[in-house]
Protein backbone atom coordinates (compact mmCIF):
# COMPACT_ATOMS: atom_id res chain seq x y z
CA UNK A 1 0.00 0.00 0.00
CA UNK A 2 1.62 3.80 -1.24
CA UNK A 3 2.93 5.63 2.07
CA UNK A 4 1.63 9.74 1.85
CA UNK A 5 4.22 11.32 3.49
CA UNK A 6 4.33 15.34 4.11
CA UNK A 7 6.43 17.49 1.54
CA UNK A 8 6.81 21.10 1.07
CA UNK A 9 6.77 22.55 -2.54
CA UNK A 10 8.48 25.56 -3.90
CA UNK A 11 5.67 27.65 -5.78
CA UNK A 12 8.31 28.97 -8.00
CA UNK A 13 10.25 26.68 -9.03
CA UNK A 14 8.72 23.49 -8.02
CA UNK A 15 11.51 22.35 -5.83
CA UNK A 16 10.52 19.82 -2.98
CA UNK A 17 11.81 20.05 0.87
CA UNK A 18 10.61 17.62 3.61
CA UNK A 19 10.49 20.71 6.16
CA UNK A 20 9.23 24.33 6.08
CA UNK A 21 11.93 27.31 5.46
CA UNK A 22 11.65 30.64 4.88
CA UNK A 23 13.89 30.73 1.56
CA UNK A 24 13.38 27.37 -0.67
CA UNK A 25 16.96 26.18 -0.84
CA UNK A 26 16.41 25.89 -4.97
CA UNK A 27 16.17 29.11 -6.30
CA UNK A 28 16.45 31.27 -3.05
CA UNK A 29 12.80 33.15 -2.93
CA UNK A 30 10.94 34.06 0.03
CA UNK A 31 7.71 32.86 1.73
CA UNK A 32 6.79 30.55 -1.31
CA UNK A 33 7.16 26.68 0.49
CA UNK A 34 3.47 25.16 0.09
CA UNK A 35 3.00 22.37 2.19
CA UNK A 36 1.15 19.09 0.27
CA UNK A 37 0.83 15.86 0.54
CA UNK A 38 2.61 13.23 -1.63
CA UNK A 39 1.76 9.94 -2.83
CA UNK A 40 4.78 7.20 -3.22
CA UNK A 41 3.56 4.65 -5.86
CA UNK A 42 6.84 3.60 -7.77
CA UNK A 43 4.72 1.17 -10.12
CA UNK A 44 1.93 3.68 -10.66
CA UNK A 45 4.31 6.11 -11.79
CA UNK A 46 6.39 3.87 -14.25
CA UNK A 47 3.08 3.11 -15.84
CA UNK A 48 1.57 6.32 -15.85
CA UNK A 49 5.41 7.83 -17.89
CA UNK A 50 5.37 4.52 -19.88
CA UNK A 51 4.69 6.14 -23.43
CA UNK A 52 8.09 8.37 -22.62
CA UNK A 53 10.42 5.44 -22.36
CA UNK A 54 10.05 4.56 -26.26
CA UNK A 55 13.34 5.37 -27.89
CA UNK A 56 14.11 6.33 -31.10
CA UNK A 57 17.31 6.25 -33.16
CA UNK A 58 19.90 9.01 -33.10
CA UNK A 59 20.06 10.82 -36.18
CA UNK A 60 22.11 13.62 -37.41
CA UNK A 61 19.87 16.31 -37.32
CA UNK A 62 21.02 17.38 -41.12
CA UNK A 63 19.06 14.34 -42.21
CA UNK A 64 15.94 15.63 -40.37
CA UNK A 65 13.07 17.10 -42.76
CA UNK A 66 12.17 20.65 -41.35
CA UNK A 67 8.74 21.45 -43.12
CA UNK A 68 6.59 24.79 -42.42
CA UNK A 69 3.85 23.62 -39.15
CA UNK A 70 0.62 24.38 -40.79
CA UNK A 71 -1.51 26.63 -38.96
CA UNK A 72 -5.31 26.57 -37.65
CA UNK A 73 -6.49 30.45 -38.11
CA UNK A 74 -8.92 30.90 -34.68
CA UNK A 75 -11.39 33.61 -37.02
CA UNK A 76 -9.75 36.74 -34.66
CA UNK A 77 -6.85 38.30 -36.85
CA UNK A 78 -5.25 40.15 -33.45
CA UNK A 79 -5.38 36.67 -31.47
CA UNK A 80 -4.35 35.18 -34.52
CA UNK A 81 -0.91 37.75 -34.75
CA UNK A 82 -0.25 37.01 -31.10
CA UNK A 83 -0.14 33.33 -31.87
CA UNK A 84 2.11 34.03 -34.85
CA UNK A 85 -0.58 32.97 -37.00
CA UNK A 86 -2.50 30.61 -35.67
CA UNK A 87 -3.30 27.50 -33.66
CA UNK A 88 -0.55 24.42 -34.37
CA UNK A 89 -1.24 20.75 -34.21
CA UNK A 90 -0.11 19.31 -30.81
CA UNK A 91 1.14 22.96 -29.10
CA UNK A 92 0.10 24.06 -25.77
CA UNK A 93 -1.05 27.78 -25.25
CA UNK A 94 -1.21 28.50 -21.94
CA UNK A 95 -3.49 32.74 -21.29
CA UNK A 96 -3.33 34.49 -17.90
CA UNK A 97 -5.02 37.42 -16.72
CA UNK A 98 -7.05 39.03 -14.15
CA UNK A 99 -10.16 37.81 -12.81
CA UNK A 100 -13.01 39.26 -15.16
CA UNK A 101 -10.62 40.71 -17.79
CA UNK A 102 -11.84 38.40 -20.68
CA UNK A 103 -9.86 35.15 -20.83
CA UNK A 104 -13.16 33.39 -20.69
CA UNK A 105 -14.78 35.30 -23.41
CA UNK A 106 -11.74 35.38 -25.70
CA UNK A 107 -11.92 31.78 -25.82
CA UNK A 108 -15.06 31.41 -26.35
CA UNK A 109 -15.42 33.60 -29.61
CA UNK A 110 -12.36 32.05 -31.16
CA UNK A 111 -14.28 28.19 -30.58
CA UNK A 112 -17.33 29.39 -31.95
CA UNK A 113 -15.71 30.64 -34.96
CA UNK A 114 -13.49 27.33 -34.92
CA UNK A 115 -16.64 25.31 -35.11
CA UNK A 116 -17.47 26.15 -38.28
CA UNK A 117 -14.61 24.57 -39.71
CA UNK A 118 -13.32 22.09 -37.54
CA UNK A 119 -14.68 20.17 -34.19
CA UNK A 120 -14.13 21.85 -30.83
CA UNK A 121 -13.83 21.12 -27.02
CA UNK A 122 -14.67 23.42 -24.13
CA UNK A 123 -13.91 22.19 -20.66
CA UNK A 124 -15.13 24.42 -17.80
CA UNK A 125 -14.10 23.55 -14.40
CA UNK A 126 -14.93 27.33 -13.10
CA UNK A 127 -18.76 27.67 -14.28
CA UNK A 128 -21.52 25.63 -14.92
CA UNK A 129 -22.49 24.19 -18.42
CA UNK A 130 -26.07 26.85 -18.04
CA UNK A 131 -23.51 29.89 -17.05
CA UNK A 132 -21.79 29.11 -19.63
CA UNK A 133 -24.51 28.83 -22.58
CA UNK A 134 -25.47 32.05 -21.00
CA UNK A 135 -22.66 33.77 -21.89
CA UNK A 136 -22.27 32.31 -25.17
CA UNK A 137 -25.79 33.26 -25.89
CA UNK A 138 -25.49 37.22 -24.39
CA UNK A 139 -22.43 37.51 -27.17
CA UNK A 140 -24.97 36.31 -29.81
CA UNK A 141 -22.46 33.44 -30.88
CA UNK A 142 -23.39 30.27 -33.15
CA UNK A 143 -22.36 27.55 -30.75
CA UNK A 144 -24.11 24.82 -32.19
CA UNK A 145 -21.50 22.70 -33.40
CA UNK A 146 -19.17 23.75 -29.65
CA UNK A 147 -19.28 20.64 -27.56
CA UNK A 148 -19.14 21.59 -23.71
CA UNK A 149 -17.64 19.61 -21.11
CA UNK A 150 -18.03 20.33 -17.28
CA UNK A 151 -15.64 18.53 -15.45
CA UNK A 152 -12.53 18.91 -12.77
CA UNK A 153 -11.22 15.27 -12.83
CA UNK A 154 -7.94 14.99 -15.22
CA UNK A 155 -8.84 11.00 -15.81
CA UNK A 156 -12.58 11.96 -17.19
CA UNK A 157 -11.37 14.86 -19.40
CA UNK A 158 -8.30 12.64 -20.65
CA UNK A 159 -11.12 9.96 -21.43
CA UNK A 160 -13.38 12.82 -23.09
CA UNK A 161 -10.66 14.16 -25.23
CA UNK A 162 -9.55 10.55 -26.45
CA UNK A 163 -13.11 10.22 -27.11
CA UNK A 164 -14.25 13.24 -29.27
CA UNK A 165 -10.73 14.06 -30.73
CA UNK A 166 -11.08 17.48 -31.39
CA UNK A 167 -9.37 19.44 -32.96
CA UNK A 168 -8.70 22.70 -30.41
CA UNK A 169 -9.40 22.09 -26.98
CA UNK A 170 -9.77 24.85 -24.42
CA UNK A 171 -8.95 24.39 -20.28
CA UNK A 172 -11.18 26.89 -17.96
CA UNK A 173 -9.01 26.34 -15.87
CA UNK A 174 -5.94 24.65 -15.11
CA UNK A 175 -5.94 25.67 -11.16
CA UNK A 176 -9.50 23.74 -11.31
CA UNK A 177 -8.17 20.59 -12.36
CA UNK A 178 -7.24 17.52 -10.17
CA UNK A 179 -5.81 13.97 -10.81
CA UNK A 180 -7.21 11.42 -8.76
CA UNK A 181 -3.40 9.73 -8.67
CA UNK A 182 -1.99 12.90 -6.08
CA UNK A 183 -4.01 13.12 -2.69
CA UNK A 184 -3.11 17.10 -2.58
CA UNK A 185 -6.20 19.46 -3.39
CA UNK A 186 -6.85 21.21 -6.85
CA UNK A 187 -4.73 24.48 -7.62
CA UNK A 188 -1.83 22.94 -5.50
CA UNK A 189 1.80 22.91 -6.74
CA UNK A 190 1.56 19.08 -7.46
CA UNK A 191 -1.89 19.19 -8.49
CA UNK A 192 -1.10 22.22 -11.51
CA UNK A 193 2.02 20.60 -12.64
CA UNK A 194 1.08 17.20 -12.69
CA UNK A 195 -2.34 17.72 -14.74
CA UNK A 196 -0.44 20.45 -17.12
CA UNK A 197 2.35 17.66 -17.87
CA UNK A 198 -0.62 14.89 -18.26
CA UNK A 199 -2.66 17.29 -20.88
CA UNK A 200 0.86 18.37 -22.44
CA UNK A 201 1.71 14.98 -22.63
CA UNK A 202 -1.79 14.35 -24.49
CA UNK A 203 -1.78 16.96 -27.00
CA UNK A 204 1.50 15.90 -28.72
CA UNK A 205 0.79 12.45 -28.32
CA UNK A 206 -2.65 12.58 -30.52
CA UNK A 207 -2.03 16.10 -32.29
CA UNK A 208 -4.64 18.19 -30.24
CA UNK A 209 -4.22 22.00 -30.10
CA UNK A 210 -5.08 22.47 -26.02
CA UNK A 211 -5.17 26.02 -24.80
CA UNK A 212 -5.02 26.54 -20.82
CA UNK A 213 -6.24 29.34 -19.07
CA UNK A 214 -4.45 29.98 -15.97
CA UNK A 215 -5.36 32.30 -13.13
CA UNK A 216 -2.67 35.20 -11.92
CA UNK A 217 -1.14 36.45 -8.54
CA UNK A 218 -1.36 39.63 -7.21
CA UNK A 219 1.92 40.56 -8.84
CA UNK A 220 0.28 39.63 -11.94
CA UNK A 221 2.31 36.29 -12.74
CA UNK A 222 1.15 33.27 -13.42
CA UNK A 223 -0.16 31.44 -10.54
CA UNK A 224 1.29 28.02 -9.20
CA UNK A 225 4.92 26.55 -10.32
CA UNK A 226 7.28 28.44 -12.86
CA UNK A 227 7.95 25.23 -14.47
CA UNK A 228 4.22 25.28 -16.03
CA UNK A 229 5.15 28.05 -18.34
CA UNK A 230 8.43 25.92 -19.23
CA UNK A 231 5.90 23.09 -20.00
CA UNK A 232 4.00 25.05 -22.33
CA UNK A 233 4.96 26.01 -26.33
CA UNK A 234 2.93 29.71 -25.95
CA UNK A 235 2.31 31.97 -23.16
CA UNK A 236 0.26 34.67 -23.10
CA UNK A 237 -0.81 37.12 -21.42
CA UNK A 238 -4.04 39.52 -20.89
CA UNK A 239 -3.29 42.98 -19.73
CA UNK A 240 -5.44 45.90 -19.39
CA UNK A 241 -7.66 47.95 -16.82
CA UNK A 242 -10.98 46.05 -16.33
CA UNK A 243 -12.58 49.67 -15.89
CA UNK A 244 -10.93 50.51 -19.55
CA UNK A 245 -12.71 48.76 -22.55
CA UNK A 246 -9.26 47.79 -24.25
CA UNK A 247 -7.86 44.95 -23.57
CA UNK A 248 -4.26 44.06 -25.02
CA UNK A 249 -2.64 40.07 -25.45
CA UNK A 250 0.78 39.66 -25.36
CA UNK A 251 2.89 37.16 -25.91
CA UNK A 252 5.84 36.10 -23.38
CA UNK A 253 7.06 33.10 -24.87
CA UNK A 254 6.04 31.11 -28.52
CA UNK A 255 7.72 28.19 -30.13
CA UNK A 256 6.00 28.81 -32.95
CA UNK A 257 5.76 32.27 -33.54
CA UNK A 258 7.66 35.69 -32.64
CA UNK A 259 7.76 36.86 -28.80
CA UNK A 260 6.18 39.87 -27.68
CA UNK A 261 3.85 40.68 -29.96
CA UNK A 262 0.69 42.45 -29.11
CA UNK A 263 -3.22 42.29 -29.74
CA UNK A 264 -5.71 45.03 -29.47
CA UNK A 265 -8.84 43.82 -28.62
CA UNK A 266 -11.90 46.15 -27.46
CA UNK A 267 -14.32 45.16 -24.97
CA UNK A 268 -18.02 45.39 -26.67
CA UNK A 269 -21.66 44.22 -25.39
CA UNK A 270 -20.80 41.74 -28.18
CA UNK A 271 -17.80 40.38 -26.83
CA UNK A 272 -14.12 40.95 -27.89
CA UNK A 273 -13.37 42.65 -31.19
CA UNK A 274 -10.09 43.37 -32.56
CA UNK A 275 -8.72 46.83 -33.02
CA UNK A 276 -7.38 47.37 -36.83
CA UNK A 277 -5.55 50.58 -35.86
CA UNK A 278 -4.29 50.68 -32.35
CA UNK A 279 -1.92 53.59 -32.67
CA UNK A 280 -5.21 55.98 -32.29
CA UNK A 281 -5.87 54.62 -28.96
CA UNK A 282 -2.28 55.51 -27.42
CA UNK A 283 -2.37 59.09 -29.25
CA UNK A 284 -4.40 62.16 -26.77
CA UNK A 285 -7.00 64.43 -28.80
CA UNK A 286 -5.55 67.80 -27.66
CA UNK A 287 -7.57 70.61 -28.81
CA UNK A 288 -4.49 72.50 -28.70
CA UNK A 289 -0.88 71.79 -28.33
CA UNK A 290 0.39 71.29 -24.61
CA UNK A 291 3.28 70.74 -22.83
CA UNK A 292 4.91 67.97 -21.40
CA UNK A 293 3.47 65.44 -24.13
CA UNK A 294 5.42 63.75 -27.03
CA UNK A 295 4.75 61.27 -29.06
CA UNK A 296 6.95 58.17 -29.47
CA UNK A 297 7.39 55.09 -32.25
CA UNK A 298 7.28 52.03 -30.16
CA UNK A 299 7.89 48.06 -31.89
CA UNK A 300 5.59 45.24 -30.51
CA UNK A 301 6.59 42.56 -32.11
CA UNK A 302 6.35 43.36 -35.80
CA UNK A 303 3.88 45.72 -34.94
CA UNK A 304 4.77 49.51 -35.05
CA UNK A 305 2.97 51.79 -32.32
CA UNK A 306 2.47 55.18 -32.03
CA UNK A 307 2.35 56.22 -28.08
CA UNK A 308 1.80 59.22 -26.06
CA UNK A 309 3.83 59.64 -23.44
CA UNK A 310 3.30 62.63 -21.32
CA UNK A 311 5.32 64.00 -18.10
CA UNK A 312 4.67 66.46 -15.23
CA UNK A 313 7.12 68.39 -13.67
CA UNK A 314 6.56 70.45 -10.65
CA UNK A 315 7.88 72.03 -8.10
CA UNK A 316 8.83 69.62 -4.83
CA UNK A 317 7.27 70.51 -1.51
CA UNK A 318 8.89 67.40 0.21
CA UNK A 319 12.36 66.69 1.03
CA UNK A 320 12.59 63.74 -1.25
CA UNK A 321 10.99 64.42 -4.58
CA UNK A 322 8.78 62.05 -6.25
CA UNK A 323 9.25 59.60 -9.34
CA UNK A 324 6.42 57.53 -10.55
CA UNK A 325 5.98 56.25 -13.62
CA UNK A 326 2.84 54.39 -15.41
CA UNK A 327 3.59 52.26 -17.87
CA UNK A 328 7.32 52.74 -18.05
CA UNK A 329 10.30 51.27 -15.76
CA UNK A 330 10.58 53.45 -12.75
CA UNK A 331 14.28 52.85 -12.27
CA UNK A 332 15.15 53.84 -15.65
CA UNK A 333 14.00 57.71 -15.31
CA UNK A 334 15.72 57.97 -12.32
CA UNK A 335 18.56 57.37 -14.21
CA UNK A 336 17.95 59.22 -17.42
CA UNK A 337 17.39 62.40 -14.79
CA UNK A 338 20.88 61.83 -13.89
CA UNK A 339 22.39 61.81 -17.69
CA UNK A 340 19.88 65.15 -18.31
CA UNK A 341 21.76 66.76 -15.88
CA UNK A 342 25.49 65.55 -16.07
CA UNK A 343 25.36 66.44 -20.19
CA UNK A 344 22.47 68.36 -20.62
CA UNK A 345 22.84 70.78 -17.69
CA UNK A 346 19.00 70.56 -16.46
CA UNK A 347 18.79 69.87 -12.47
CA UNK A 348 15.14 68.23 -11.54
CA UNK A 349 16.84 67.65 -7.74
CA UNK A 350 13.97 69.90 -6.62
CA UNK A 351 11.27 68.82 -8.66
CA UNK A 352 8.64 65.73 -8.77
CA UNK A 353 8.68 64.26 -12.20
CA UNK A 354 5.61 62.39 -12.69
CA UNK A 355 5.75 59.88 -16.62
CA UNK A 356 2.97 58.21 -18.06
CA UNK A 357 2.23 56.00 -21.20
CA UNK A 358 -1.21 56.79 -22.50
CA UNK A 359 -3.87 54.53 -23.11
CA UNK A 360 -2.31 52.04 -20.40
CA UNK A 361 -0.02 50.29 -22.39
CA UNK A 362 3.50 49.35 -20.81
CA UNK A 363 6.78 50.06 -22.62
CA UNK A 364 9.40 47.88 -21.91
CA UNK A 365 11.76 48.66 -24.58
CA UNK A 366 14.85 51.56 -24.17
CA UNK A 367 13.71 53.15 -27.13
CA UNK A 368 11.60 54.96 -24.70
CA UNK A 369 14.54 56.87 -23.13
CA UNK A 370 14.26 60.17 -25.88
CA UNK A 371 10.72 60.50 -25.80
CA UNK A 372 10.53 60.34 -22.15
CA UNK A 373 13.56 63.50 -21.54
CA UNK A 374 11.71 65.21 -24.16
CA UNK A 375 8.48 65.35 -22.70
CA UNK A 376 10.41 66.11 -18.81
CA UNK A 377 11.86 68.78 -20.81
CA UNK A 378 8.18 70.55 -22.31
CA UNK A 379 7.04 70.33 -19.23
CA UNK A 380 10.12 72.01 -17.24
CA UNK A 381 9.65 75.02 -19.70
CA UNK A 382 5.97 74.85 -19.93
CA UNK A 383 6.57 74.95 -23.98
CA UNK A 384 4.91 72.39 -25.62
CA UNK A 385 6.94 70.42 -28.42
CA UNK A 386 6.78 71.34 -32.26
CA UNK A 387 3.84 70.10 -34.25
CA UNK A 388 3.51 66.98 -35.61
CA UNK A 389 6.99 65.61 -33.83
CA UNK A 390 7.97 61.89 -33.55
CA UNK A 391 11.05 60.68 -31.69
CA UNK A 392 12.18 57.45 -30.44
CA UNK A 393 15.90 56.13 -29.43
CA UNK A 394 17.92 54.74 -26.46
CA UNK A 395 19.64 57.63 -23.97
CA UNK A 396 22.83 56.32 -22.85
CA UNK A 397 24.85 57.11 -19.51
CA UNK A 398 27.73 59.12 -22.05
CA UNK A 399 24.88 61.13 -23.20
CA UNK A 400 24.81 59.20 -26.07
CA UNK A 401 21.62 58.41 -28.44
CA UNK A 402 22.02 54.44 -29.15
CA UNK A 403 19.87 53.94 -32.79
CA UNK A 404 16.38 51.68 -31.94
CA UNK A 405 15.62 48.54 -34.37
CA UNK A 406 13.51 48.50 -37.13
CA UNK A 407 13.86 52.13 -37.44
CA UNK A 408 12.23 52.06 -40.87
CA UNK A 409 8.46 50.39 -39.60
CA UNK A 410 8.69 53.59 -36.99
CA UNK A 411 9.23 55.93 -39.80
CA UNK A 412 6.82 54.86 -42.00
CA UNK A 413 3.80 54.10 -39.23
CA UNK A 414 4.58 57.61 -38.16
CA UNK A 415 4.49 58.87 -42.21
CA UNK A 416 0.90 57.18 -42.60
CA UNK A 417 -0.22 58.75 -39.31
CA UNK A 418 0.28 62.81 -40.73
CA UNK A 419 3.50 63.35 -38.34
CA UNK A 420 5.51 65.80 -40.23
CA UNK A 421 8.77 65.64 -38.11
CA UNK A 422 11.10 62.67 -36.64
CA UNK A 423 13.76 63.45 -34.23
CA UNK A 424 15.59 59.92 -34.17
CA UNK A 425 19.28 58.27 -33.55
CA UNK A 426 21.60 59.20 -36.30
CA UNK A 427 22.34 55.39 -36.85
CA UNK A 428 18.33 55.28 -37.35
CA UNK A 429 18.86 58.13 -40.53
CA UNK A 430 16.64 56.32 -43.72
CA UNK A 431 18.94 56.37 -46.68
CA UNK A 432 16.15 57.30 -48.89
CA UNK A 433 13.28 60.08 -47.44
CA UNK A 434 10.02 59.24 -46.44
CA UNK A 435 7.57 61.22 -48.30
CA UNK A 436 6.18 64.05 -46.11
CA UNK A 437 8.08 63.45 -43.45
CA UNK A 438 11.35 65.40 -42.19
CA UNK A 439 14.14 63.85 -40.60
CA UNK A 440 16.18 64.82 -37.14
CA UNK A 441 18.97 62.77 -36.97
CA UNK A 442 21.02 63.52 -33.80
CA UNK A 443 23.71 61.67 -32.29
CA UNK A 444 23.94 63.46 -28.38
CA UNK A 445 21.61 64.47 -25.79
CA UNK A 446 22.40 68.10 -25.89
CA UNK A 447 22.31 68.60 -29.91
CA UNK A 448 18.87 66.56 -29.76
CA UNK A 449 17.53 68.99 -26.96
CA UNK A 450 18.92 71.93 -28.96
CA UNK A 451 16.82 71.02 -32.13
CA UNK A 452 14.12 72.28 -29.45
CA UNK A 453 15.05 75.09 -28.84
Amino acid sequence: MAKNRTVYVCAECGGTTPKWQGKCPHCNAWNTLEETVESSAPSAAAHRYAPLASSSPVRSLSEIEARETPRQPTGLDEFDRVLGGGLVAGAVVLIGGDPGIGKSTLLLQALASLSETTSVLYVTGEESAEQVALRARRLGLATGNVNLLAEIRLEAIQAAVSEQKPTVAVIDSIQTLYSGELTAAPGSVSQVRECAAQLTRLAKQTGIAIVMIGHVTKDGALAGPRVLEHIVDTVLYFEGDTHSSYRLVRAFKNRFGAVNELGVFAMTDRGLRGVANPSALFLSQHEQQVAGSCVMATQEGTRPLLVEIQALVDSSHAPNPRRLTVGLEGNRLAMLLAVLHRHAGVSTFDQDVFVNAVGGVRITEPAADLPVLLAIMSSLRDRPLPRGLIAFGEVGLAGEIRPAPRGQERLREAAKLGFSVALIPKANAPRQPIEGLEIWAVDRLDAALEKLR
